[in-house]
């Protein structure tokens, strides 16, 4: 959906409306969308300013990073923005802190679906996981740990600390 920026109404639009994005628009490989992407944007134009504030909201189905399996995700996010025209987008060789807070809008046009899907994408964990306290599978036998503990003794030494342990047992 793509805004005139010249044809926006002094009291400014309001969209309420799904965006359908495919899987492969995710920054997560292993993401899948389970419903449309519902967003409540206002646009408003302020001078040569154009500000865009909303909510987006949907559910995905992620991989757990740690054990595994396909978990629900639930997109609640809210987003207030500001562009500005192309006209003040200067070309720097350095990028200053203050850069990294400026959107540019070109040809007096705005993208509002790409504007949606950006903001989905800001909204990813890091690192999907099904739940904080998941303990993930079992190195040895590839068991959930969070399901019950398996039979295996895994004990990792850091290779780092095998001289200190050596030193340690010929001391005594």
């Amino acid at each position: 959906m793509v805004i005139d920026v010249n044809e926006i109404p002094r009291e400014g639009l309001h969209i309420d409306q799904d965006f359908d994005f495919a899987s492969l628009d995710l920054v997560e490989e292993e993401a899948v969308l389970l419903e449309p992407t519902h967003a409540v944007v206002e646009v408003r134009k302020a001078g040569s300013e154009v500000l865009v504030k909303g909510k987006i909201t949907t559910r995905l189905s992620f991989i757990c990073s740690r054990c595994l399996r396909p978990f629900e995700y639930a997109v609640d996010s809210i987003f207030d923005l500001v562009y500005l025209p192309e006209e003040l987008d200067e070309v720097k060789e350095e990028l200053e802190e203050e850069d990294l807070e400026r959107f540019f809008y070109y040809h007096q046009q705005l993208d509002l679906r790409e504007i949606i899907l950006e903001q989905l994408n800001l909204s990813f964990p890091l690192r999907p996981l099904c739940s904080e306290d998941c303990e993930g599978i079992c190195p040895v036998c590839g068991e959930l740990i969070n399901q019950g503990r398996c039979s295996c003794q895994v004990q990792e030494s850091d290779p780092r600390l095998e001289k200190l342990k050596s030193f340690l047992r010929d001391k005594k």
